[in-house]
């Protein structure tokens, strides 16, 4: 066997599929030097930069794209009835006349100031409008803006409900039974409403996970959830050699992304990544900064190198070009095809410590280009406003399953970095890889995505170990509640998701909006 034919075999190991024809992890290198590894990439193109206009946009931040707010428009639909001389006059509730609605809104927006102040994702409340139930949308000037109505239904028809539901926005209904003045739906929003006289649900994307009674924290995490769900929608991600899917045919995956979250794939070829890395060498400025920032990074207490220098200034130096690509490309999302070999003689290091740098800054960095996985993530991350941690799962048993990778990031718990060791990525023995040492006792959510789009299956586990066996370098064993054999039955796909916390709920609450089943197996 030649040289040449020998470094054209792709790179393989246990965490990605063998091969080649189902996905494009396996980019070898000599497409990157014939310059075809970007003929086939799907996704818009993104090419024509050059490092001076990359370097340009990399000084602009070293943090991403904040989250953008959630609008709410509070609506309390109310009736004033007109008493009727020996006739019932009036349907149940507390909200009766002018006063009482004046006296309700005051309430309505007291409890949002006090959401507001809670709330741990960007919300913005609009100012509480007040209409009478009839047969028409209410005359309320800022609808178009908002992206849920809040509806407290405290009297009034159907009417004003299918209004609302026709300007083609989420809906949250709220009924009171002793939190302030008993409302008229909390006696009949399932018969009359939700079921439409019927015994079965008869709306179309409105059930009963959308009607709340009294309480002002299952508010609070259904705006959670569909903060995370608007910020996830439409995101525009850059890929690095392309968009991929781990073992399925590289048009399916990311096709059903496209149509399901409306997802803006930007793909970067590797031919253009060698010519801005080559460049970015050759600034002298540039390699001094990474430097610096590496040497920063390094002396930082809990931060441990078992690796060599070079390849922490190497990856950097890769981190300040990824960032200016997805800051030139408008976004704060990238993943990287063929980590497992392509990238590492253009870094000359691994992108594994690269990914958790970029994590930690805010930004929603994949390894492995694995677009069955990445939507999970991208809406995890935007829920919780934490780092989430892509990882490989191995075989449940006795209510333990190991989850390991060669990148996590540190800031798990949004608030304070874990300490870490720098390894060498395990598969290649070469280059940067984080070794986060997880805490003990966190709360996980694990998110288990199929390949077909389909059905997504939540667990719930306890971190009780960050071992350091010889697998990706990033471990956690993690113990769950639910049967092994379930479990092992019920999963689907083979990248899991990891975010630390409890947000089992707002992702199906978020699901249900995209048509994908949620199986959460802790219930």
């Amino acid at each position: 066997m030649s040289r040449e034919d020998h470094e054209a075999r792709p790179v393989r190991c246990t965490c990605c599929p063998s091969g080649g024809h189902h996905s494009n992890d396996n980019i070898t290198r000599r497409d990157f030097l014939q310059g075809v590894g970007g003929a086939t990439l799907l996704g818009a193109a993104f090419t024509g930069l050059t490092w001076s206009m990359v370097a340009m946009a990399e000084a602009e931040g070293e943090t991403a794209p904040k989250r953008r707010a959630l609008v709410v428009k509070p609506i309390l639909v109310y009736s004033v009835p007109q008493r009727r001389p020996q006739r019932s006059w009036r349907s149940w509730g507390g909200i009766q006349t002018e006063q009482h609605a004046a006296d309700e809104t005051a309430r309505i927006e007291a409890e949002l100031k006090d959401i507001a102040g809670k709330a741990d994702f960007p919300v913005e409340f609009l100012p509480v409008g007040k209409t009478r139930g009839g047969t028409n949308a209410p005359s309320l000037g800022d609808l178009k803006t908002a992206d849920v109505f809040l509806v407290y239904a405290a009297g009034g028809g159907m009417g004003t409900f299918d209004a609302l539901a026709k300007q083609g926005k989420d809906m949250i209904f709220f009924c009171r039974h002793k939190s302030g003045p008993v409302y008229l739906w909390y006696e009949i929003i399932s018969p009359r409403y939700l079921r439409q006289h019927k015994d079965t649900l008869a709306l179309e994307g409105i059930d009963d996970t959308d009607v709340i009674v009294d309480s002002q924290d299952e508010i609070l995490w259904r705006l959670r959830a569909l903060c995370g769900l608007r910020n996830t929608m439409g995101t525009r991600i850059v890929a690095i050699g392309g968009p991929g899917a781990w073992a399925q045919p590289r048009d399916v995956v990311p096709n059903l992304v496209k149509d399901i979250w409306k997802f803006d794939m930007q793909s970067f070829p590797y031919s253009e990544l060698g010519k801005l890395i080559k460049a970015a060498r050759a600034d002298g400025v540039a390699v001094e900064r990474a430097k610096k920032r590496a040497e920063k990074y390094l002396a930082v207490k809990g931060v441990s190198l078992e690796t060599k220098r070079q390849f922490v200034d190497n990856c950097f130096l890769l981190e300040q070009v990824f960032r200016g690509i997805m800051n030139k490309a408008g976004c704060g999302a990238i993943t990287i095809n063929g980590c497992m070999g392509t990238i590492m003689p253009i870094a000359e290091t691994s992108a594994c410590l690269t990914l958790t740098l970029l994590n930690d800054a805010g930004y929603l960095a994949f390894c492995e280009s694995d677009f069955v996985v990445i939507p999970s993530g991208v809406l995890l991350g935007n829920i919780s406003g934490k780092p989430v941690f892509l990882n490989d799962p191995t075989y449940p048993h006795d209510g333990v399953i190991t989850l390991a990778h060669c990148t996590a990031p540190r800031l798990m718990d949004g608030k304070d970095l874990e300490p870490v060791r720098i390894l060498t990525h395990f598969e290649s023995d070469y280059g940067a890889a984080p070794k986060v040492e997880m805490k003990r006792g966190r709360v996980t959510t694990n998110i288990i995505p199929d390949f077909a789009s389909k059905r997504w299956v939540g667990l719930l586990g306890d971190v009780i170990d960050a071992p350091f066996m010889d697998i990706c370098r990033s471990q956690i064993d993690i113990k769950y509640t639910c049967d092994d054999l379930r479990l092992a039955e019920r999963m689907p796909g083979f990248h899991w998701m990891t975010g630390y916390g409890d947000y089992m709920k707002e992702l199906g609450y978020a699901l249900k909006k995209v048509g994908i089943q949620w199986e959460n197996l802790s219930v």
